[in-house]
């Protein structure tokens, strides 16, 4: 078996392999490469010896680190991993319904075989992808995933590269697509060995995080590479259907042919090499419609990304929440979120108080498509980065939840759920850490506090990320769907979901042809998609609402309701929303 690796900062490196050191011979085809010839098999240990090192460093493209970030890499044999995987379910992305799950709390168990064994659900719920936060390996047990530090391995409790075979295989038998959350912004800070190996990071670029990814400076051909072979491996190697994109606008990278263009164009090769529909979603803070637009055209050729705007506009509706980046939405919340439900971005080049200039650039709504977009009205950052983690069932009423996932399954957008969302789960969803670095938990606890105690919170009541109680209270409680209240939301939505399957101009993706009417006094809102009509009333009192037609009867409704009369006059419960068509 040929081992390698890219250690361009070192004049000598060895191969130690199951306690047997094998000395590496410089590539003279690739400029920093090593490589050695050694007989290994599936679960083989192996790590490298830099220079002078008598302790092996992991493998930087290492499938699988069973001891975790800081132990050995171990061979991975695809061709034994798993049984022969199921086909992909291949549903365009303009079809699609995202359910948004951490493997480490979808169950208590936390394993991607746990997770697998509650497929089922989500079937009966109508959703089309599973969408995995973060698998990568990272230091602990528990944590959401976002200080992973090995790129192309699995983390290891959650079942390793193994576990994560039998979920896809499982997930496409039962018709369900599979999309993984990655990360290229930055690697976490404990258990990263690549600045070891290479010039994988630079100081030429800051991040919150620390030093950039290096994606423009020397020797960041070989880091970008690296990056593009780790995507490319989760969607070859383990049939996944897409990936998230965590972050990208802090992807420092000042070259003209950027990062994201390439991994854009690799994709796209891969799913016409392998006949599959593969799909890049991004996560973007800069309401820049080029993200999505295809590189023919000068954009960056993502197929999709989150809109933020949406999320903020309908939460700052629903709870009436003014702090932080809620403030630009909060003065007339539901014209905002008319604006962002047929224009897509809120902030299309006005002004934000929240960051003290213009941002965001406007959608040509008539030319690009609704679903390279992606709505929701809850996700792990929305719900995880408050101070207590809760979610929007600790504070508002089933009907206002209803109201909510109305708006969102019916919207234009691909819409998406957070897990436990379709029940009005009680449990909330915490930030937890497990951090073996005493100093590094430390600051992780203390920066959380002080970070909270700015906006009034005290230190004791924000709950202690590396306490085990923490990730314990964030795992879905599955007795609740059979509750009454929750089984009354769950049905809710099945319907909603259902509704969007069965009539096609739910999933019309001309955003153009979208027409939304409100009243910010009386608390309601009304958008047409095609022959379909959404209403809802976030108020507590019944409302009138002139639908400008008759002949339309209710499809769903929330609260029982009668068709609407021969004026087109519907009159709306208090905290209710109707779905009308022909």
């Amino acid at each position: 078996m040929q081992f390698e690796v890219w250690a361009p900062l070192s004049g000598r490196v060895a191969l130690r392999l199951d306690d047997v050191t094998y000395d590496m011979a410089r590539d003279p085809d690739r400029d920093g490469w090593w490589t050695a010839q050694a007989p290994a098999g599936d679960g083989s240990r192996y790590g490298f010896l830099l220079d002078e090192e008598t302790s092996p460093r992991p493998d930087p493209r290492g499938r699988r680190l069973p001891d975790g970030p800081d132990g050995l890499s171990a061979v991975v044999d695809f061709d034994v991993l798993a049984p022969q995987p199921a086909p992909s379910p291949r549903v365009p992305l303009q079809d699609a319904v995202l359910y948004e799950l951490h493997v480490g709390t979808f169950t208590p168990e936390g394993t991607f075989d746990a997770a697998a064994a509650r497929l089922g659900h989500l079937v009966s719920l109508g959703i089309t992808h599973v969408e995995l936060m973060p698998v990568c390996s990272f230091a602990g047990r528990h944590g959401w995933g976002y200080d992973g530090v090995a790129p192309w391995a699995v983390h290891e409790p959650y079942g390793g590269p193994a576990g994560l075979a039998r979920f896809t295989a499982a997930a496409h038998a039962a018709g369900l697509g599979v999309v993984l959350d990655v990360v290229h912004n930055h690697l976490g800070p404990s258990g990263n060995h690549l600045p070891a190996f290479g010039p994988y990071f630079t100081d030429t670029h800051h991040t919150p995080w620390g030093s950039a990814v290096n994606l423009d400076a020397p020797g960041s051909d070989e880091v970008r590479a690296y990056l593009l072979g780790s995507a490319l491996a989760w969607l070859r190697d383990y049939g996944l259907d897409g990936l998230r994109l965590d972050a990208v606008h802090a992807l420092a990278d000042g070259r003209a042919l950027t990062f994201l263009e390439e991994l854009s164009a690799a994709v796209e090769g891969l799913a016409a090499e392998s006949g599959r529909p593969l799909f890049l979603i991004a996560e973007s803070d800069r309401c820049d419609p080029r993200t999505t637009t295809p590189r023919a055209t000068g954009g960056l050729g993502l197929n999709a990304q989150w809109n933020d705007d949406f999320h903020h506009a309908l939460h700052c509706a629903l709870t009436g929440e003014s702090q932080a980046y809620y403030a630009d939405f909060a003065e007339a919340p539901l014209a905002a979120l008319a604006k962002t439900l047929s224009r897509v971005f809120f902030h299309d080049g006005t002004w934000s108080s929240f960051r003290g200039r213009t941002h965001g650039r406007p959608v040509d709504h008539r030319r690009t498509p609704a679903h390279r977009f992606v709505g929701y009205s809850q996700t792990h950052d929305q719900i995880g980065n408050r101070a207590l983690g809760d979610r929007l069932s600790a504070s508002l009423s089933p009907g206002l939840l209803a109201c909510a996932a109305a708006v969102a399954l019916t919207g234009p957008f691909v819409p998406m759920l957070f897990m436990g969302e379709e029940w009005g789960a009680r449990t909330p969803w915490q930030y937890f850490t497990d951090h073996p670095d005493p100093e590094l938990a430390e600051a992780v606890r203390s920066g959380r506090r002080r970070e909270f105690a700015a906006h009034g919170w005290k230190a004791e009541e924000i709950p202690d990320p590396q306490d085990p109680a923490t990730r314990d209270r964030s795992c879905l409680d599955w007795s609740e769907p059979e509750q009454p209240l929750h089984a009354r939301l769950l049905g809710w939505y099945r319907t909603l979901v259902a509704l969007r399957r069965t009539h096609p101009d739910l999933r019309d993706p001309d955003l153009a042809a979208v027409r939304v009417a409100h009243d910010e006094e009386r608390r309601w809102l009304t958008f047409r998609r095609g022959d379909v009509r959404v209403a809802v009333n976030l108020s507590a009192e019944p409302v009138t609402i002139a639908l400008g037609r008759n002949g339309v009867r209710v499809l769903a409704s929330w609260e029982p309701l009668e068709h609407p009369g021969p004026d087109g006059r519907i009159h709306l419960p208090g905290e209710s929303a109707v779905v009308l068509g022909p």
